[in-house]
Protein backbone atom coordinates (compact mmCIF):
# COMPACT_ATOMS: atom_id res chain seq x y z
CA UNK A 1 0.00 0.00 0.00
CA UNK A 2 2.87 2.13 0.49
CA UNK A 3 4.42 2.03 -2.65
CA UNK A 4 0.85 2.60 -4.19
CA UNK A 5 0.84 5.74 -2.48
CA UNK A 6 4.64 6.97 -3.21
CA UNK A 7 3.43 5.82 -6.51
CA UNK A 8 0.85 7.95 -7.11
CA UNK A 9 2.70 11.10 -6.01
CA UNK A 10 5.40 10.80 -8.38
CA UNK A 11 2.77 10.12 -11.12
CA UNK A 12 1.35 13.76 -9.68
CA UNK A 13 4.66 15.23 -9.39
CA UNK A 14 5.77 14.15 -12.66
CA UNK A 15 2.56 15.69 -13.86
CA UNK A 16 2.28 18.66 -12.34
CA UNK A 17 6.14 19.26 -13.82
CA UNK A 18 4.85 18.26 -17.24
CA UNK A 19 1.94 20.39 -16.80
CA UNK A 20 3.69 24.10 -15.90
CA UNK A 21 6.96 23.18 -18.40
CA UNK A 22 4.57 22.43 -20.94
CA UNK A 23 2.61 25.82 -20.48
CA UNK A 24 5.91 28.06 -19.56
CA UNK A 25 6.47 26.37 -23.22
CA UNK A 26 3.29 27.43 -25.02
CA UNK A 27 4.16 31.46 -23.26
CA UNK A 28 7.43 31.59 -24.37
CA UNK A 29 6.51 30.54 -28.01
CA UNK A 30 3.70 33.09 -28.01
CA UNK A 31 5.93 35.80 -26.65
CA UNK A 32 8.65 34.65 -29.66
CA UNK A 33 5.93 34.92 -32.10
CA UNK A 34 6.10 31.93 -32.87
CA UNK A 35 2.37 31.23 -33.17
CA UNK A 36 2.16 27.99 -34.86
CA UNK A 37 4.00 26.20 -32.16
CA UNK A 38 2.20 28.15 -29.30
CA UNK A 39 -1.47 26.90 -31.16
CA UNK A 40 0.29 23.58 -30.42
CA UNK A 41 1.56 23.36 -26.81
CA UNK A 42 -2.39 25.48 -26.21
CA UNK A 43 -4.36 22.76 -27.21
CA UNK A 44 -2.70 20.19 -25.77
CA UNK A 45 -3.01 21.76 -22.21
CA UNK A 46 -6.48 22.69 -23.40
CA UNK A 47 -7.55 18.95 -24.19
CA UNK A 48 -6.34 18.21 -20.68
CA UNK A 49 -8.05 20.84 -19.31
CA UNK A 50 -11.18 22.15 -21.11
CA UNK A 51 -12.54 24.36 -18.24
CA UNK A 52 -9.70 26.40 -17.46
CA UNK A 53 -9.87 29.59 -18.29
CA UNK A 54 -6.44 30.94 -18.79
CA UNK A 55 -6.00 27.81 -21.40
CA UNK A 56 -9.07 28.72 -23.18
CA UNK A 57 -8.02 32.66 -23.74
CA UNK A 58 -4.81 32.09 -24.98
CA UNK A 59 -5.92 29.56 -27.18
CA UNK A 60 -8.60 32.39 -28.47
CA UNK A 61 -5.97 34.91 -28.99
CA UNK A 62 -3.58 32.41 -30.29
CA UNK A 63 -5.98 31.65 -33.02
CA UNK A 64 -6.92 35.46 -33.55
CA UNK A 65 -2.64 35.97 -34.19
CA UNK A 66 -3.02 33.39 -37.11
CA UNK A 67 -6.21 34.49 -37.83
CA UNK A 68 -8.10 31.41 -37.61
CA UNK A 69 -10.90 33.65 -36.48
CA UNK A 70 -13.63 30.53 -37.35
CA UNK A 71 -11.69 28.74 -34.99
CA UNK A 72 -11.66 31.20 -32.45
CA UNK A 73 -15.64 32.10 -33.14
CA UNK A 74 -16.39 28.30 -32.68
CA UNK A 75 -14.58 28.04 -29.49
CA UNK A 76 -15.82 30.94 -28.02
CA UNK A 77 -19.80 29.95 -28.61
CA UNK A 78 -19.07 26.55 -27.88
CA UNK A 79 -18.02 27.93 -23.84
CA UNK A 80 -20.75 29.95 -24.02
CA UNK A 81 -23.64 27.54 -24.48
CA UNK A 82 -21.66 26.52 -21.06
CA UNK A 83 -20.83 29.52 -19.31
CA UNK A 84 -23.00 32.68 -19.05
CA UNK A 85 -19.65 35.02 -18.86
CA UNK A 86 -19.56 38.28 -20.19
CA UNK A 87 -15.97 38.32 -20.87
CA UNK A 88 -16.38 35.77 -23.78
CA UNK A 89 -19.21 37.92 -24.77
CA UNK A 90 -16.57 40.79 -25.28
CA UNK A 91 -14.38 38.10 -26.82
CA UNK A 92 -16.97 37.10 -29.67
CA UNK A 93 -17.18 41.22 -30.30
CA UNK A 94 -13.26 41.49 -30.73
CA UNK A 95 -13.29 38.38 -33.16
CA UNK A 96 -15.52 40.24 -35.07
CA UNK A 97 -13.76 43.49 -34.86
CA UNK A 98 -10.35 41.74 -36.03
CA UNK A 99 -12.56 40.46 -39.02
CA UNK A 100 -13.76 44.33 -39.72
CA UNK A 101 -17.36 43.76 -38.74
CA UNK A 102 -18.10 46.52 -36.28
CA UNK A 103 -21.95 46.32 -36.45
CA UNK A 104 -21.28 42.67 -35.06
CA UNK A 105 -18.51 43.54 -32.63
CA UNK A 106 -20.21 46.77 -31.03
CA UNK A 107 -23.59 44.91 -30.98
CA UNK A 108 -21.46 42.06 -28.96
CA UNK A 109 -19.93 45.12 -26.67
CA UNK A 110 -23.43 46.24 -25.86
CA UNK A 111 -24.53 43.10 -24.37
CA UNK A 112 -21.61 42.53 -22.44
CA UNK A 113 -22.22 46.10 -20.74
CA UNK A 114 -26.02 45.00 -20.30
CA UNK A 115 -25.06 42.11 -18.05
CA UNK A 116 -24.14 45.07 -15.29
CA UNK A 117 -27.84 45.45 -14.92
CA UNK A 118 -28.37 42.09 -13.21
CA UNK A 119 -25.11 42.14 -11.53
CA UNK A 120 -23.42 45.79 -11.17
CA UNK A 121 -20.20 44.00 -9.51
CA UNK A 122 -19.74 42.25 -12.73
CA UNK A 123 -18.10 45.97 -13.68
CA UNK A 124 -13.87 45.58 -13.32
CA UNK A 125 -14.55 42.30 -15.07
CA UNK A 126 -16.03 44.06 -17.80
CA UNK A 127 -14.05 46.83 -17.70
CA UNK A 128 -10.66 44.90 -17.14
CA UNK A 129 -11.60 43.10 -20.73
CA UNK A 130 -12.25 45.95 -22.66
CA UNK A 131 -8.86 47.82 -21.67
CA UNK A 132 -7.19 44.89 -22.48
CA UNK A 133 -8.37 45.60 -26.23
CA UNK A 134 -7.47 49.33 -25.68
CA UNK A 135 -11.64 49.38 -25.86
CA UNK A 136 -11.38 52.54 -23.59
CA UNK A 137 -14.63 54.18 -24.74
CA UNK A 138 -16.32 50.62 -23.61
CA UNK A 139 -14.25 50.45 -20.83
CA UNK A 140 -15.81 54.28 -19.18
CA UNK A 141 -18.84 53.28 -20.12
CA UNK A 142 -18.50 50.11 -18.06
CA UNK A 143 -17.07 51.07 -14.78
CA UNK A 144 -19.73 54.56 -15.07
CA UNK A 145 -22.97 52.68 -15.69
CA UNK A 146 -21.94 50.32 -12.54
CA UNK A 147 -21.70 53.01 -10.58
CA UNK A 148 -24.98 54.52 -11.88
CA UNK A 149 -26.77 51.24 -11.16
CA UNK A 150 -25.37 50.68 -7.22
CA UNK A 151 -24.35 54.05 -6.16
CA UNK A 152 -22.18 51.99 -3.14
CA UNK A 153 -19.74 51.07 -5.63
CA UNK A 154 -16.33 53.12 -6.61
CA UNK A 155 -14.74 52.78 -9.65
CA UNK A 156 -13.54 56.66 -10.36
CA UNK A 157 -9.59 55.41 -9.47
CA UNK A 158 -10.02 52.92 -12.38
CA UNK A 159 -11.79 55.49 -15.01
CA UNK A 160 -9.32 57.95 -13.60
CA UNK A 161 -6.29 55.45 -15.31
CA UNK A 162 -8.55 55.35 -18.19
CA UNK A 163 -8.95 58.91 -18.66
CA UNK A 164 -5.03 59.35 -18.15
CA UNK A 165 -4.45 57.29 -20.59
CA UNK A 166 -6.57 59.09 -23.06
CA UNK A 167 -4.27 62.21 -22.54
CA UNK A 168 -7.74 64.06 -20.82
CA UNK A 169 -5.89 65.22 -17.79
CA UNK A 170 -9.35 67.03 -16.32
CA UNK A 171 -11.48 63.85 -15.76
CA UNK A 172 -8.25 62.23 -14.27
CA UNK A 173 -8.08 64.48 -11.77
CA UNK A 174 -11.91 64.54 -11.47
CA UNK A 175 -12.35 61.21 -11.01
CA UNK A 176 -9.32 60.69 -8.60
CA UNK A 177 -10.68 63.67 -6.30
CA UNK A 178 -14.24 61.77 -6.51
CA UNK A 179 -12.91 58.69 -5.09
CA UNK A 180 -11.33 60.91 -2.16
CA UNK A 181 -13.91 62.40 -1.13
CA UNK A 182 -15.37 58.75 -0.74
CA UNK A 183 -11.69 57.07 0.52
CA UNK A 184 -9.63 59.68 1.74
CA UNK A 185 -6.67 58.02 3.21
CA UNK A 186 -5.64 57.49 -0.83
CA UNK A 187 -4.69 61.23 -0.83
CA UNK A 188 -0.91 60.42 -1.10
CA UNK A 189 -1.46 57.85 -3.79
CA UNK A 190 -3.69 60.48 -5.57
CA UNK A 191 -0.98 63.00 -5.27
CA UNK A 192 1.59 60.72 -6.61
CA UNK A 193 -0.63 60.23 -9.30
CA UNK A 194 -0.81 63.82 -10.31
CA UNK A 195 2.80 64.68 -10.19
CA UNK A 196 3.22 62.51 -13.36
CA UNK A 197 0.79 65.09 -14.97
CA UNK A 198 2.05 68.59 -13.39
CA UNK A 199 5.60 70.64 -13.49
CA UNK A 200 6.77 73.35 -11.47
CA UNK A 201 5.95 75.83 -13.94
CA UNK A 202 2.34 77.26 -12.06
CA UNK A 203 1.13 78.59 -16.13
CA UNK A 204 1.45 74.84 -17.47
CA UNK A 205 -2.16 74.21 -18.28
CA UNK A 206 -2.40 71.11 -15.93
CA UNK A 207 -1.23 72.55 -12.82
CA UNK A 208 -3.84 75.41 -14.04
CA UNK A 209 -6.53 72.75 -14.12
CA UNK A 210 -5.70 71.08 -11.23
CA UNK A 211 -5.34 74.59 -9.31
CA UNK A 212 -9.31 75.48 -10.56
CA UNK A 213 -10.45 71.80 -9.56
CA UNK A 214 -9.02 72.41 -5.97
CA UNK A 215 -10.38 75.77 -5.56
CA UNK A 216 -13.91 75.06 -7.11
CA UNK A 217 -13.65 72.24 -4.18
CA UNK A 218 -13.06 74.45 -1.44
CA UNK A 219 -15.67 76.77 -2.05
CA UNK A 220 -18.15 74.11 -2.43
CA UNK A 221 -16.89 71.27 0.34
CA UNK A 222 -14.71 72.78 2.04
CA UNK A 223 -12.70 69.40 3.75
CA UNK A 224 -9.32 69.71 5.14
CA UNK A 225 -7.78 66.81 1.98
CA UNK A 226 -8.58 69.64 -0.50
CA UNK A 227 -6.52 72.52 1.37
CA UNK A 228 -3.31 69.68 1.80
CA UNK A 229 -3.79 68.84 -1.69
CA UNK A 230 -3.77 72.51 -2.83
CA UNK A 231 -0.80 72.79 -0.43
CA UNK A 232 0.51 70.55 -1.89
CA UNK A 233 0.26 71.43 -5.50
CA UNK A 234 1.93 75.13 -4.92
CA UNK A 235 4.62 73.41 -3.29
CA UNK A 236 5.69 71.45 -6.04
CA UNK A 237 5.48 74.79 -8.00
CA UNK A 238 7.65 76.31 -5.23
CA UNK A 239 5.15 79.08 -4.20
CA UNK A 240 6.05 78.37 -0.83
CA UNK A 241 3.75 81.64 0.69
CA UNK A 242 0.90 80.20 -1.23
CA UNK A 243 1.38 76.68 0.17
CA UNK A 244 2.11 78.59 3.39
CA UNK A 245 -2.07 80.35 3.29
CA UNK A 246 -3.40 76.78 2.36
CA UNK A 247 -1.33 75.16 5.59
CA UNK A 248 -2.40 78.17 8.21
CA UNK A 249 -6.23 77.29 6.73
CA UNK A 250 -5.88 73.69 7.12
CA UNK A 251 -4.08 74.77 10.92
CA UNK A 252 -6.96 76.63 11.87
CA UNK A 253 -9.61 74.10 11.08
CA UNK A 254 -7.88 71.38 12.56
CA UNK A 255 -5.91 73.17 15.52
CA UNK A 256 -4.12 69.47 16.04
CA UNK A 257 -0.07 69.97 15.59
CA UNK A 258 2.11 72.24 13.70
CA UNK A 259 4.07 69.58 12.02
CA UNK A 260 2.89 70.30 8.56
CA UNK A 261 3.45 73.90 8.80
CA UNK A 262 7.19 73.25 10.17
CA UNK A 263 8.11 71.12 7.03
CA UNK A 264 6.73 73.22 4.73
CA UNK A 265 9.43 75.63 5.92
CA UNK A 266 11.78 73.02 6.28
CA UNK A 267 11.36 72.37 2.16
CA UNK A 268 11.28 76.26 1.76
CA UNK A 269 14.63 76.85 3.30
CA UNK A 270 16.08 74.07 1.79
CA UNK A 271 15.19 75.99 -1.59
CA UNK A 272 16.81 78.87 0.07
CA UNK A 273 13.87 80.76 0.25
CA UNK A 274 14.72 82.43 4.00
CA UNK A 275 12.63 84.89 4.07
CA UNK A 276 8.84 82.65 3.41
CA UNK A 277 10.95 80.38 5.78
CA UNK A 278 11.53 83.11 8.26
CA UNK A 279 7.79 84.44 8.23
CA UNK A 280 6.70 80.60 8.70
CA UNK A 281 8.66 79.72 11.69
CA UNK A 282 7.97 83.38 13.31
CA UNK A 283 4.01 82.14 12.69
CA UNK A 284 4.87 78.70 14.17
CA UNK A 285 6.69 81.06 17.42
CA UNK A 286 3.14 82.59 17.93
CA UNK A 287 0.97 79.54 17.61
CA UNK A 288 2.43 77.22 20.13
CA UNK A 289 3.68 76.88 23.50
CA UNK A 290 5.41 73.89 23.38
CA UNK A 291 8.82 74.25 24.49
CA UNK A 292 10.38 71.54 22.19
CA UNK A 293 8.59 73.79 19.26
CA UNK A 294 9.64 76.93 20.17
CA UNK A 295 13.92 75.76 20.64
CA UNK A 296 13.17 74.39 16.99
CA UNK A 297 11.67 77.31 15.45
CA UNK A 298 14.64 79.65 17.21
CA UNK A 299 17.07 77.52 16.73
CA UNK A 300 16.10 77.64 12.67
CA UNK A 301 15.51 80.99 12.50
CA UNK A 302 18.78 81.86 14.27
CA UNK A 303 20.88 79.73 11.49
CA UNK A 304 18.65 81.93 8.46
CA UNK A 305 19.16 85.21 10.14
CA UNK A 306 23.57 83.90 10.92
CA UNK A 307 23.67 83.00 7.10
CA UNK A 308 22.37 86.29 6.15
CA UNK A 309 24.20 88.30 8.54
CA UNK A 310 26.96 91.19 7.98
CA UNK A 311 29.55 91.71 10.59
CA UNK A 312 27.69 94.37 12.60
CA UNK A 313 24.77 92.15 12.77
CA UNK A 314 26.23 89.20 14.45
CA UNK A 315 26.31 91.27 18.29
CA UNK A 316 22.82 91.04 18.21
CA UNK A 317 22.32 87.35 16.98
CA UNK A 318 24.65 86.58 20.29
CA UNK A 319 22.39 88.13 22.22
CA UNK A 320 19.48 85.97 21.12
CA UNK A 321 21.47 82.54 22.20
CA UNK A 322 21.95 84.19 25.50
CA UNK A 323 18.43 85.59 26.19
CA UNK A 324 16.98 81.34 24.38
CA UNK A 325 19.79 79.92 27.31
CA UNK A 326 18.20 82.32 30.21
CA UNK A 327 14.92 81.58 29.55
CA UNK A 328 14.88 77.74 28.74
CA UNK A 329 18.18 77.24 30.42
CA UNK A 330 21.54 75.04 29.71
CA UNK A 331 20.14 71.35 30.16
CA UNK A 332 19.24 68.64 27.88
CA UNK A 333 16.46 69.95 26.65
CA UNK A 334 18.71 72.94 24.34
CA UNK A 335 21.30 71.03 23.37
CA UNK A 336 20.51 71.28 19.45
CA UNK A 337 20.82 74.90 20.45
CA UNK A 338 23.73 75.04 22.09
CA UNK A 339 25.36 72.91 19.44
CA UNK A 340 24.46 75.30 17.23
CA UNK A 341 25.38 78.13 19.44
CA UNK A 342 29.47 76.11 19.93
CA UNK A 343 29.35 76.72 15.99
CA UNK A 344 28.59 80.29 15.96
CA UNK A 345 30.97 80.73 18.28
CA UNK A 346 33.77 79.17 16.49
CA UNK A 347 32.99 79.61 12.74
CA UNK A 348 31.03 83.77 12.48
CA UNK A 349 32.17 85.34 15.84
CA UNK A 350 36.30 83.18 15.31
CA UNK A 351 35.88 82.42 19.27
CA UNK A 352 37.00 78.78 19.10
CA UNK A 353 38.42 78.53 22.43
CA UNK A 354 35.25 79.83 23.84
CA UNK A 355 33.30 77.78 21.85
CA UNK A 356 35.25 74.83 22.97
CA UNK A 357 34.70 74.86 26.53
CA UNK A 358 31.28 75.97 26.09
CA UNK A 359 30.99 72.91 24.37
CA UNK A 360 32.66 70.36 26.94
CA UNK A 361 30.24 71.62 29.61
CA UNK A 362 27.67 70.08 27.21
CA UNK A 363 29.20 66.69 27.39
CA UNK A 364 28.49 66.55 30.85
CA UNK A 365 24.79 66.65 30.95
CA UNK A 366 22.76 63.53 31.14
CA UNK A 367 22.70 63.04 27.58
CA UNK A 368 22.39 59.80 25.44
CA UNK A 369 25.63 58.73 23.56
CA UNK A 370 24.22 59.61 20.16
CA UNK A 371 23.67 63.09 21.46
CA UNK A 372 27.18 63.18 23.11
CA UNK A 373 28.85 62.26 19.26
CA UNK A 374 26.76 65.30 18.01
CA UNK A 375 28.61 66.79 20.56
CA UNK A 376 31.92 66.07 19.99
CA UNK A 377 31.31 66.10 16.15
CA UNK A 378 30.92 69.55 16.57
CA UNK A 379 34.03 70.33 19.16
CA UNK A 380 36.27 68.01 16.52
CA UNK A 381 34.99 70.32 13.71
CA UNK A 382 35.99 73.89 16.17
CA UNK A 383 39.39 71.88 16.73
CA UNK A 384 40.07 71.28 13.12
CA UNK A 385 38.67 74.86 12.51
CA UNK A 386 41.52 75.37 14.57
CA UNK A 387 44.31 73.77 12.86
CA UNK A 388 44.44 71.35 16.07
CA UNK A 389 44.66 68.19 13.75
CA UNK A 390 45.32 65.56 16.37
CA UNK A 391 42.51 66.37 19.12
CA UNK A 392 39.99 66.40 16.48
CA UNK A 393 41.19 63.45 14.86
CA UNK A 394 40.81 61.99 18.61
CA UNK A 395 37.17 62.95 18.60
CA UNK A 396 35.96 61.83 15.24
CA UNK A 397 37.37 58.38 16.26
CA UNK A 398 35.45 58.15 19.29
CA UNK A 399 32.56 58.85 17.37
CA UNK A 400 33.16 55.98 15.15
CA UNK A 401 33.50 53.68 18.20
CA UNK A 402 30.47 54.90 20.21
CA UNK A 403 28.19 54.80 17.68
CA UNK A 404 29.17 52.04 14.96
CA UNK A 405 27.88 51.85 11.65
CA UNK A 406 25.75 55.14 12.19
CA UNK A 407 25.74 57.83 9.17
CA UNK A 408 27.08 60.04 12.15
CA UNK A 409 30.35 57.19 12.32
CA UNK A 410 30.52 57.17 8.31
CA UNK A 411 30.36 61.31 8.36
CA UNK A 412 33.00 61.22 11.45
CA UNK A 413 35.43 58.79 9.27
CA UNK A 414 34.91 61.16 6.31
CA UNK A 415 35.61 64.22 8.57
CA UNK A 416 38.92 61.90 9.66
CA UNK A 417 40.04 61.50 5.88
CA UNK A 418 39.45 65.61 5.58
CA UNK A 419 41.48 66.35 8.52
CA UNK A 420 44.36 64.11 6.95
CA UNK A 421 44.00 65.92 3.65
CA UNK A 422 44.18 69.21 5.22
CA UNK A 423 47.33 67.90 7.08
CA UNK A 424 48.94 66.64 3.51
CA UNK A 425 48.69 62.79 4.38
CA UNK A 426 47.54 61.97 1.49
CA UNK A 427 48.13 58.27 1.58
CA UNK A 428 45.99 58.07 5.14
CA UNK A 429 43.11 60.42 3.73
CA UNK A 430 42.93 57.89 0.44
CA UNK A 431 43.01 54.88 2.49
CA UNK A 432 39.38 56.17 4.52
CA UNK A 433 38.22 57.28 1.66
CA UNK A 434 38.45 53.96 -0.33
CA UNK A 435 36.27 52.48 2.45
CA UNK A 436 33.16 55.45 2.66
CA UNK A 437 33.03 54.69 -1.56
CA UNK A 438 30.84 52.10 -0.46
CA UNK A 439 29.03 54.25 2.58
CA UNK A 440 24.66 53.73 3.57
CA UNK A 441 25.05 57.48 3.15
CA UNK A 442 24.51 58.78 -0.62
CA UNK A 443 25.66 62.13 0.35
CA UNK A 444 28.68 60.74 1.95
CA UNK A 445 29.74 58.10 -0.68
CA UNK A 446 29.56 60.62 -3.22
CA UNK A 447 31.21 63.68 -1.41
CA UNK A 448 34.19 60.74 -0.24
CA UNK A 449 34.67 59.49 -3.68
CA UNK A 450 34.97 63.54 -5.15
CA UNK A 451 37.80 63.68 -2.07
CA UNK A 452 39.66 60.84 -3.44
CA UNK A 453 39.25 61.34 -6.98
CA UNK A 454 41.31 64.69 -6.56
CA UNK A 455 44.04 63.20 -4.05
CA UNK A 456 44.20 60.35 -6.90
CA UNK A 457 44.88 62.50 -9.74
CA UNK A 458 46.83 65.37 -8.52
CA UNK A 459 49.62 63.13 -6.01
CA UNK A 460 51.53 61.84 -8.85
CA UNK A 461 52.01 64.20 -10.50
CA UNK A 462 54.57 65.79 -8.25
CA UNK A 463 56.62 63.85 -5.77
CA UNK A 464 56.38 66.67 -3.47
CA UNK A 465 52.32 67.35 -3.47
CA UNK A 466 53.45 71.12 -3.76
CA UNK A 467 50.09 72.07 -5.78
CA UNK A 468 47.89 69.80 -3.87
CA UNK A 469 48.85 71.03 -0.55
CA UNK A 470 48.68 74.34 -1.63
CA UNK A 471 44.75 73.54 -2.83
CA UNK A 472 44.08 71.65 0.90
CA UNK A 473 45.32 74.69 2.38
CA UNK A 474 42.77 76.51 0.46
CA UNK A 475 40.36 74.02 1.47
CA UNK A 476 40.99 74.44 4.76
CA UNK A 477 40.99 78.49 4.56
CA UNK A 478 37.71 78.32 2.71
CA UNK A 479 36.03 75.66 6.01
CA UNK A 480 37.77 78.50 8.43
CA UNK A 481 35.62 80.94 6.61
CA UNK A 482 38.31 82.44 5.97
CA UNK A 483 36.90 83.42 1.90
CA UNK A 484 39.26 85.80 0.44
CA UNK A 485 42.17 84.39 1.75
CA UNK A 486 41.11 81.37 0.26
CA UNK A 487 40.89 82.74 -3.43
CA UNK A 488 44.29 84.15 -2.93
CA UNK A 489 45.55 81.02 -2.66
CA UNK A 490 43.77 79.48 -5.57
CA UNK A 491 44.95 82.68 -7.65
CA UNK A 492 48.72 81.33 -6.53
CA UNK A 493 47.84 77.66 -7.32
CA UNK A 494 46.38 78.63 -10.68
CA UNK A 495 49.60 81.14 -11.53
CA UNK A 496 52.38 78.74 -10.43
CA UNK A 497 50.73 75.15 -11.62
CA UNK A 498 49.52 76.53 -14.30
CA UNK A 499 48.83 73.47 -17.00
CA UNK A 500 48.90 70.76 -14.39
CA UNK A 501 46.12 68.55 -13.53
CA UNK A 502 45.10 70.49 -10.79
CA UNK A 503 44.46 73.45 -12.13
CA UNK A 504 40.04 72.71 -13.42
CA UNK A 505 39.99 71.59 -9.18
CA UNK A 506 41.65 75.37 -8.50
CA UNK A 507 39.02 77.27 -10.86
CA UNK A 508 36.19 75.29 -9.57
CA UNK A 509 36.73 75.97 -6.06
CA UNK A 510 37.61 79.68 -6.92
CA UNK A 511 34.29 79.65 -8.33
CA UNK A 512 32.11 78.17 -5.42
CA UNK A 513 33.89 81.22 -3.28
CA UNK A 514 32.89 83.84 -6.07
CA UNK A 515 29.66 82.47 -5.43
CA UNK A 516 29.74 82.75 -1.66
CA UNK A 517 31.12 86.58 -2.22
CA UNK A 518 28.24 87.35 -4.75
CA UNK A 519 31.16 87.78 -7.19
CA UNK A 520 28.92 86.40 -9.91
CA UNK A 521 30.45 87.37 -12.93
CA UNK A 522 34.24 86.28 -11.78
CA UNK A 523 32.58 82.47 -11.23
CA UNK A 524 30.91 82.52 -14.56
CA UNK A 525 34.22 83.33 -15.94
CA UNK A 526 36.07 80.34 -14.19
CA UNK A 527 33.27 77.87 -14.79
CA UNK A 528 33.21 78.45 -18.65
CA UNK A 529 37.13 78.89 -18.77
CA UNK A 530 36.39 74.95 -16.98
CA UNK A 531 34.26 74.25 -19.84
CA UNK A 532 36.33 75.66 -22.73
CA UNK A 533 39.71 74.24 -21.74
CA UNK A 534 38.65 70.95 -19.44
CA UNK A 535 35.54 69.71 -21.65
CA UNK A 536 36.74 66.16 -20.99
CA UNK A 537 37.50 66.55 -17.62
CA UNK A 538 36.02 65.02 -14.96
CA UNK A 539 34.36 68.72 -13.51
CA UNK A 540 32.86 69.44 -17.04
CA UNK A 541 29.41 68.50 -16.13
CA UNK A 542 29.94 70.04 -12.84
CA UNK A 543 30.57 73.03 -14.32
CA UNK A 544 27.95 73.24 -16.71
CA UNK A 545 25.21 72.54 -14.33
CA UNK A 546 26.66 74.63 -11.60
CA UNK A 547 26.69 77.84 -14.37
CA UNK A 548 23.49 76.84 -15.70
CA UNK A 549 22.01 77.27 -11.78
CA UNK A 550 23.90 80.06 -11.61
CA UNK A 551 22.16 82.02 -14.51
CA UNK A 552 18.78 80.19 -13.97
CA UNK A 553 18.49 81.21 -10.33
CA UNK A 554 20.58 84.02 -9.62
CA UNK A 555 21.18 86.17 -12.76
CA UNK A 556 17.88 85.42 -14.37
CA UNK A 557 18.97 84.49 -17.71
CA UNK A 558 16.96 81.39 -18.73
CA UNK A 559 18.07 81.09 -21.96
CA UNK A 560 21.83 80.76 -21.00
CA UNK A 561 20.47 78.24 -18.17
CA UNK A 562 18.74 76.14 -20.76
CA UNK A 563 21.90 75.91 -23.53
CA UNK A 564 23.81 74.60 -20.33
CA UNK A 565 21.31 71.98 -19.17
CA UNK A 566 20.93 71.05 -22.72
CA UNK A 567 24.86 70.25 -22.78
CA UNK A 568 24.33 68.05 -19.91
CA UNK A 569 21.16 66.17 -21.45
CA UNK A 570 23.37 65.58 -25.37
CA UNK A 571 26.48 65.03 -23.84
CA UNK A 572 26.67 63.87 -20.14
CA UNK A 573 23.75 61.90 -20.18
CA UNK A 574 26.20 59.59 -17.05
CA UNK A 575 26.18 62.44 -14.86
CA UNK A 576 24.71 62.69 -11.29
CA UNK A 577 23.23 66.34 -12.90
CA UNK A 578 21.16 64.21 -15.85
CA UNK A 579 17.77 63.59 -14.20
CA UNK A 580 17.71 67.51 -12.38
CA UNK A 581 19.14 69.09 -15.86
CA UNK A 582 16.56 67.05 -17.73
CA UNK A 583 13.47 68.33 -15.68
CA UNK A 584 15.21 71.98 -15.49
CA UNK A 585 15.56 72.19 -19.33
CA UNK A 586 12.06 71.17 -19.99
CA UNK A 587 10.55 73.21 -17.92
CA UNK A 588 12.47 76.30 -19.24
CA UNK A 589 11.79 75.18 -22.63
CA UNK A 590 7.38 75.20 -21.28
CA UNK A 591 6.86 71.71 -21.95
CA UNK A 592 3.29 70.71 -20.46
CA UNK A 593 4.27 68.31 -17.86
CA UNK A 594 7.53 66.69 -16.30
Amino acid sequence: MKQFVCLLFLLFGCFSFSQSDQEQLAADYYKRGEFEKALISYQKLYEEQPNNYNYIFHLIKTYQELEQFGAAEALIKSKMTMYRNPSLVIELGYNYQLQGDMDQANDRYEEAISTLEERPSYAPLIGRQFEQHALLDYAIKTYEQGMALDPQLNYNRELANIYGEQGNIEMLFTNYMAYIEVRPEYLNSAKRAFSDFISENKDNENNTILRRLLLKKIQIQPDTYWYEMLSWLFIQEKAYDKAFTQEKALYLRQRESLNRIIELALTALSEKESDIATEIFSYVLKQTQNIGTILTANQYLLDIETTNATSKDLPRIEEKYKKLFSDYGISEQTLGLQIAYGNFLAFYLDRPEEASDFLKESLKLNISAFQQATVKMKLADILVFQEKFNEGLIYYTQIQSSVKNSVLAQEARFKVAKTSYYKGDFEWAESQLKILKASTSQLIANDALDLKLLISDNKYEDSLHVALKLYAKADLMAFQNKTDDAISLLDKVLTEHKGESIEDQAMFKQAELFVKKKQYEKAVLNYQSIITHYNDGILADDAYYYLAELYNNILSEPEKAKALYEKIIFNHQDSIYFVDARKKFRMLRGDAIN
